[in-house]
């Protein structure tokens, strides 16, 4: 079966007449952000100095031609390349990752994780939310009805002085977590493509030569409208709205931002060390929001180019049809994700940031250990008994394999480990109690984690 191209764009329906004057009266598109920095604004307590950068690889990578490689296993399991030795003893890997074995001291795999959701969209929903979705859509198309980790700490990590949004999504953010209970507002900042020529999110930069004082001049117009549309609402509905509003136009008018983004402020040699594509510069781009205080990066490593007809996730059936192989397609990947995410960890321990920064890299499920064949091609389906990730910094402890499969990478032997698991320990990271809960739409109090424990061995 061929797999589908993901639904990215979804409808969120008619626009209400508020936002539509409001987007009329500014002309830039651009205030929008005040409803994405709307939950920032609600705690006061001390914010805590770490990040976490998710490189997302929707699809799901095989365990086999990764990080969890059985060359002992009979024909029909082994895939189609050699593990190589790495800078720890006994952490093999795939070939195809010669930087990534050369920083395997930097890093740490587990290889144990497991659950039970086999469709693309559940499986993510369990990965990046923790909670199991009640009625399994063997469609792939399901929605989550509860916030991904950084929607909650878009929710409950205050805000940095310069407004800098607290979770951004490069290019874009994973399409099955949207609008939930916490709202609009604690949605990821989208950038789009920081690979192309003359790169500028939207809204960071004053559009069609408006300088500051014509913003300023626009922000009072926008003002105006407001205050005649209030009379005609409900009095203490949109209390706070002002102060809201201030930030998002803080965050539009900050060098600090600003600079945060600018590519151009690296030199060629460390843009060329990332590599000039799109994993490559989103990951530099990553990196360089982490350090300017944003708490969650997720990397949507959905193709490496986009609008690519063959090999646009890592959802490996074989296909005759188009010519899906694995061999080739995993080739293709590897050309541009091992010096991106190599370049990354490197950066991130050569700049004392290994304490702040923690790196994930995952997707939503592995790969069945049986191989696929059909009209001379090979792949494999989807498999969520067992999968990897590799997890770097965050002041963890590196340098190690977690757990551990059976010889043919079916079931975990070792050390079995949830997606929960890991998200207590991402939450632990980011200063975050996950035993605690917030409210949904019926007024229940939802725990943010159904459960999971962090990671015991990668506690310092």
């Amino acid at each position: 079966m061929a797999p589908a191209q993901p639904h990215r764009m979804v409808c969120s329906g008619p626009m209400s007449r508020r936002d539509v004057m409001r987007i009329g009266a500014l002309g830039l598109g651009g205030l929008s952000l005040a409803d994405l920095l709307a939950a920032e604004s609600a705690s006061g307590t001390r914010r805590p100095d770490t990040s976490v950068i998710l490189f997302w690889m929707w699809g799901g990578p095989s365990q086999l031609e990764t990080w969890d490689m059985k060359p002992n296993a009979p024909s029909e399991y082994r895939g189609p390349f050699r593990p190589i030795s790495t800078t720890v003893p006994g952490m093999d890997i795939c070939e195809i990752f010669p930087r990534q074995a050369q920083n395997a001291h930097r890093f740490s795999l587990v290889r144990s994780l497991h659950h039970e959701m086999s469709a693309h969209n559940d499986g993510s929903i369990e990965l990046l939310t923790g909670k199991t979705p009640d009625r399994p859509d063997p469609t792939s198309t399901a929605r989550s009805l509860h916030p991904d980790f950084g929607m909650i700490t878009s929710r409950l990590r205050p805000a940095p002085a310069d407004g800098m949004p607290q979770y951004i999504g490069i290019p874009t953010k994973p399409f099955m977590t949207d609008t939930t209970y916490l709202g609009l507002n604690c949605n990821a900042y989208v950038t789009g493509d920081p690979s192309v020529a003359n790169f500028r999110p939207p809204n960071l930069s004053l559009d069609l030569g408006m300088d500051a004082s014509r913003l300023g001049d626009r922000r009072g117009l926008v003002g105006q409208l407001d205050r005649l549309q209030r009379q005609r609402e409900i009095q203490g509905m949109f209390d706070g709205h002002d102060r809201i509003r201030d930030h998002a136009f803080q965050l539009l008018t900050s060098n600090s931002v600003a600079r945060a983004f600018d590519l151009e402020a690296e030199t060629p040699q460390t843009r060329d060390k990332y590599g000039r594509t799109l994993w490559g510069q989103s990951c530099l781009l990553a990196r360089r929001l982490a350090e300017a205080g944003s708490a969650v990066i997720t990397i949507d490593a959905l193709a490496p180019k986009p609008g690519m007809p063959v090999y646009f996730s890592w959802d490996d059936h074989v296909n005759p049809l188009n010519g899906w192989d694995l061999a080739p397609g995993m080739m293709l990947r590897a050309t541009d994700m091992d010096p991106a995410l190599s370049a990354l960890i490197e950066d991130i321990y050569e700049r004392g940031l290994d304490q702040k920064i923690m790196v994930v890299a995952m997707g939503e499920f592995g790969r069945t250990p049986r191989l696929s064949h059909a009209g001379g091609l090979t792949g494999r389906d989807h498999w969520p008994q067992a999968q990897s990730a590799l997890i770097s910094g965050g002041g963890l402890r590196m340098g190690q394999v977690v757990g551990a499969t059976n010889s043919k990478a079916e079931y975990p032997t070792e050390r079995p480990y949830t997606p929960q698991d890991l998200l207590a320990t991402i939450y632990q990271h980011l200063g975050i109690d996950p035993r605690q809960s917030l409210i949904d739409f019926s007024g229940r109090p939802i725990p943010i984690l159904p459960g999971g424990s962090p990671i015991r061995e990668l506690l310092s």
